[in-house]
């Protein structure tokens, strides 16, 4: 049966009720975009970690990638002759994702139609529909993905530049903001990157960038989006900045707006400049003048004149060395400790200014830091991360389920859910009161309770010949003694190794 646009639309309508009702999406809707493309698994028997203690592969796959898959480590391990050279191989490997084939995740979320809409045309569906393909998608390219460094920074950058979906017209604005603001960026230019949030619809409307303007000489600017382009996003709280450096960018980025649902004519979602709402004074950001607009100017000037002073701005933001530490540290953070270790930071900066603020150069530089690889096994997964790497280590058969969604909710961390611009935190201490909900469902998926999803542990079993192999996959190292007792004592040892420290670390 073949479905027009808008039979398609319908559908989806009856879908967002479905799923507001907690019911199943209908299959007629399913059939719609069928999904045929056959998972590639790995043969086994497979090679489990042999040392003591986690050597540079199993580092790798635990800090750069949402969890080794069974067959990861000894696929990983023959890139080199050694451990350390093949670990630095795999790195370089995920710096370069368009040249790793992807075939399987890229057809998976293919099944989502909305994620490749144009920003206008997601306005015809129901918000709810199109936040639960943009969570099952994220998901479903976790766990999939090839490019696992690519997902991974994806993730960071969405933290980085949260948005709540829940606000406004945020909830239509988003999926187009991740695919073509995060996504296209996760491993460009972080220049380009701030370029492109600060002119995207969803950030214009999530932090109120659109209301920023000056009409009248008494109209005040709202500093919404300057305070947060500022403190979350370029500089950092301890940037240097004042609060008069927020009035003077927030005045630059008057003017400003999307077309929303309630705008006359075409172009919905789009961004547009409106001189006469532009605050045409001469402003000083961080000690850097901006004239004010000379008079006259044709309206074509007008435009170029504006998106001179937006351009200005960033620069501004983006050459100034807090710019540079702040994001080093955010970078440390994540793929090395909690407390990020000053000469790390120092050299990661370097590397992040001399580049032109290239991410991938950025990170090459961290992967470089005697402190990277010599933090094994020191950060507590985030819930996504946990919930990812059981799913990969087991080698789940998944369709990344909306319960896989509502199980995230409950640890407080499922995607584009957090409401305020910090987007979720990196340190352990926030998670740590997730642990029940972490042990409950390592004991659901083992029993494949877990809708849509299911493991077959004796496969696993038999891959990696037997329990010991079992254990050291999922540890990524050998396991201690007790650490082997509890398992083979519990009856349910995949699951209890599942909710244990050593897989809850990274």
């Amino acid at each position: 049966m073949k479905l027009d646009r808008r039979q398609f639309l319908c559908a989806g309508a009856g879908a967002a009720v479905a799923a507001a009702a907690g019911c199943d999406v209908p299959k007629p809707l399913r059939s719609v975009l069928p999904f045929q493309t056959q998972r590639p698994r790995a043969k086994g028997p497979f090679r489990a970690p042999l040392s003591d203690s986690i050597d540079p592969v199993s580092h790798v796959l635990n800090r750069v990638t949402f969890g080794a898959r069974p067959g990861d480590y000894e696929r990983v391990t023959k890139l080199r002759a050694t451990p350390d050279e093949a670990a630095r191989a795999f790195l370089e490997e995920q710096l370069d994702p368009h040249r790793i084939e992807d075939d399987y995740a890229g057809h998976a979320v293919r099944t989502f139609e909305t994620l490749g809409e144009p920003v206008g045309e997601l306005f015809e569906y129901r918000e709810r529909i199109l936040l639960d393909e943009l969570q099952r998608a994220t998901l479903t390219r976790a766990i999939h993905s090839e490019r696992q460094l690519w997902e991974v920074m994806v993730q960071f950058w969405s933290d980085h530049f949260n948005i709540d979906p829940s606000k406004g017209d945020c909830g239509w604005l988003k999926t187009a903001d991740d695919r073509d603001v995060i996504r296209a960026h996760a491993l460009g230019r972080f220049s380009e990157m701030v370029r492109a949030s600060a002119l995207s619809p969803a950030m214009l409307c999530y932090l109120d960038g659109r209301e920023n303007r000056k009409a009248r000489p008494e109209d005040r600017p709202n500093e919404n989006y300057a305070r947060e382009l500022l403190e979350l996003h370029t500089l950092g709280v301890h940037g240097g900045y004042t609060q008069q450096d927020v009035m003077e960018v927030a005045r630059a980025l008057t003017g400003w707006t999307v077309r929303g649902p309630g705008s006359k004519g075409f172009g919905l979602g789009r961004v547009e400049f409106h001189p006469h709402l532009h605050d045409k004074d001469g402003k000083v950001i961080l000690g850097k003048t901006i004239d004010a607009w000379p008079a006259p100017l044709k309206k074509e000037e007008q435009f170029r004149r504006g998106e001179w002073e937006l351009e200005r701005v960033l620069e501004i933001l983006l050459s100034h060395p807090a710019t540079a530490r702040y994001i080093a540290q955010k970078l440390c953070r994540r793929f090395i400790a909690d407390e990020p270790p000053a000469p790390a930071v120092e050299s990661v900066a370097a590397a992040f200014t001399a580049s032109g603020s290239d991410i991938r150069e950025t990170l090459r530089a961290l992967f470089a830091t005697p402190e990277f690889w010599a933090a094994r096994g020191a950060k507590l997964k985030r819930p996504f991360h946990y919930i990812v790497s059981a799913l990969r280590a087991t080698d789940a058969e998944t369709e990344a389920p909306r319960q896989l969604v509502q199980i995230l909710l409950r640890m407080g961390h499922a995607p584009f859910t957090y409401p305020t611009p910090d987007g979720f935190p990196e340190e352990a201490s926030p998670w740590l009161g997730t642990m029940l909900w972490r042990w409950n469902f390592a004991t659901e998926l083992c029993q494949n309770h877990v809708a849509k999803t299911k493991v077959n542990l004796d496969t696993l079993r038999e891959a990696f010949g037997g329990d010991d192999g079992v254990m050291a996959h999922l540890l990524g190292r050998k396991p201690t003694p007790a650490e082997s007792a509890s398992y083979h004592e519990s009856g349910e040892g995949v699951a209890l190794l599942l909710a244990s420290p050593g897989f809850q670390r990274c």
